[in-house]
């Protein structure tokens, strides 16, 4: 019979490892979307506190702004991948969480004097310092995960998106709310990010064997369990690794990948920077309540981001599916059934608000399974380039929340019209529908050819041996010429 596995203590320090990253989303998240109820907050006083300063900024100003963070951060992708591969997950983390951190503290200061310009150019700069984080992410889950648990602990380390996300929709809310007001949230956002630094430099490790915590079982069961499903001529040092960008950028499983995540980030953002708006607007709900059901949708997909990672989990371990399985049913349960959702949010109004909450709580929810179901194939791909593909598709994702905003300035010029609110939707759910189908047709989830550390050698003397052979069967035909005019 065979021995059991030893994996460590029960929760070992590659527990602590993805605590720390869902940690890392959850604070860096607060920071990036607390703008959709702070901009309300702050262009209605009456709403939350009207002891504080109030804005006349338009719809197209207040587009900017929540445009504005991610027009920095499409810029630090492909950085943050390589400072990753060069220092290391831990500093670039900590550099990338307390700049955004001290960055968010500005804004109340800054905005009275530099309206919504400067608050623009903060938003700015703290999506250069976040751009580097995604990366790191998934470069570290990849040195840390034991291949058997890479699927669990990756979907559990993403799930600080959806409790981020929710903590920056519903405190954000209650807090302008408060005898804080809007400045509060910055505040909160700034002391968060702050506390979250001091425990990583703590308890932050790039790798298994660099950890002060980690046991000795717990270290050989990672590393064997890594170097089982790699060549062994593949685990050298990632930073050594050259990376193969031709044979990545010809790649139609990393392209297939690559759409998907854009897809997805369209009718994601728009849901995302849009539904305060939106319930303010149509739905005609004051600010406290709209803070509250304005976080119900993500309150409902952190739930149901640990409802996908115990159903894959079953099914991979019951062989019902491949891995190959899991991602195309999530993703495709993740993005079908939110863009149904959309369609039919954009056909309610005011009178209606429990059937809109229900749908708008529904499509985010689903939408948790994107995490599993595209979000981690980057590792599936490639874990040696993990971090750089996740930079180049992560730059890609991004540009996304760029012009959704942008394209709800242009399309709404009166928020409270349903009929313009309903174009928006509907554009958003074939966006969403026609990405996932390219995904299903073209996607992969094994490790790809070009994710061999000596692949780029081997394409070398591939192409020396060509050019020997031909050089060989050249000479041989010169010299028949040769012969041949001797005769």
């Amino acid at each position: 019979m065979a021995s059991e596995t030893n994996t460590g203590p029960m929760l070992g320090q590659r527990h602590v490892q993805t605590f720390l990253l869902f940690l890392s989303i959850v604070v860096n998240y607060i920071a990036k979307f607390n703008a959709g109820v702070a901009v309300v907050a702050m262009t209605n006083a009456e709403s939350t506190n009207p002891n504080f300063p109030e804005y006349n900024w338009n719809e197209m100003e207040r587009s900017y702004i929540l445009s504005s963070f991610f027009w920095g951060y499409i810029m630090t992708q492909f950085l943050g991948g390589w400072l990753c591969r060069r220092y290391g997950a831990r500093l670039t983390m900590f550099v990338s969480t307390i700049g955004s951190a001290l960055l968010v503290l500005l804004v109340p200061f800054c905005v009275s004097w530099g309206g919504w310009q400067v608050y623009c150019a903060i938003r700015v700069c703290m999506g250069i310092f976040q751009g580097l984080m995604f990366p790191c992410v998934h470069a570290h889950l990849a040195n840390w995960c034991p291949v058997s648990e890479r699927n669990r602990l990756g979907a559990l380390a993403n799930t600080g998106i959806d409790c981020g996300t929710l903590l920056a929709m519903f405190v954000s809310g209650q807090v302008a709310a408060s005898s804080m007001g809007w400045p509060g949230i910055f505040y909160i956002s700034c002391a968060v990010g702050v506390l979250w630094c001091v425990a990583w430099w703590i308890f932050g490790a790039d790798t298994p064997k660099q950890s002060r915590f980690i046991s000795k079982e717990e270290l050989y069961y990672i590393e064997s369990s890594i170097s089982e499903n790699t060549k062994e001529e593949d685990t050298k040092e990632v930073l050594k690794i050259p990376v193969p960008w031709k044979a990545i950028l010809t790649s139609l499983p990393f392209w297939a990948l690559f759409l998907v995540r854009c897809t997805q980030s369209w009718g994601y953002s728009t849901l995302q920077a849009e539904i305060p708006a939106y319930m303010n607007g149509v739905l005609l709900m004051e600010m406290k309540s709209n803070a509250l059901f304005s976080a119900l949708p993500y309150l409902a997909s952190w739930i149901m981001a640990f409802v996908y990672v115990i159903v894959a989990d079953i099914l991979l371990t019951n062989g019902t599916l491949t891995i190959t399985g899991i991602r195309k049913t999530f993703s495709s349960v993740a993005s079908w059934l939110p863009a149904l959702s959309l369609i039919g949010l954009s056909f309610l109004d005011s009178n209606q608000k429990t059937l809109a909450i229900i749908l708008m709580t529904a499509s985010v929810g689903i939408n948790a399974g994107a995490t599993i179901g595209s979000a981690l194939n980057t590792i599936d791909l490639s874990p040696n380039h993990a971090g750089i593909l996740m930079g180049i598709v992560n730059t890609g994702a991004n540009v996304v929340p760029i012009l959704t905003p942008l394209l709800v300035g242009l399309i709404v010029k009166n928020e409270q019209d349903r009929v313009e609110w309903q174009v928006v939707f509907i554009i958003s759910a074939v966006i969403f529908f026609l990405g996932n189908l390219f995904y299903i047709w073209f996607g992969r989830m094994v490790n790809q050819p070009w994710n061999a550390a000596d692949f780029l050698e081997q394409h070398q003397e591939g192409h020396n041996q060509e050019a020997g052979q031909a050089g060989k069967v050249n000479s041989k035909a010169l010299e028949a010429r040769q012969n041949e005019g001797l005769d």
